[in-house]
């Protein structure tokens, strides 16, 4: 069986061949409490639909809220808050 990573990166990949977009979040760094441990993974196609969980919940809130606004650069990696 697939652990959830490579489930996130076998749908981006399939999105991709579909022709969709794709933007890919991956967690660098914790503190606290954090839900999720660095280098969770989550993919989100360009209609919204998401794979996968970087936090739980608000933080994939926020990434679909940018990939619909196409606020997020398509070829340049960004570091968020």
């Amino acid at each position: 069986m697939d652990n959830v990573d490579t489930q996130v990166l076998k749908k981006a990949d399939e999105w991709q061949r579909d022709g969709r977009r794709v933007v890919m979040g991956t967690i660098v760094r914790t503190w606290g409490s954090a839900p999720r441990p660095v280098g969770s993974l989550v993919a989100e196609r360009d209609d919204g639909l998401v794979v996968g969980s970087v936090s739980g919940g608000c933080i994939e809130d926020d990434l679909v809220d940018r990939v619909r606004a196409r606020a997020l650069a398509a070829d340049t990696p960004q570091r968020g808050a």
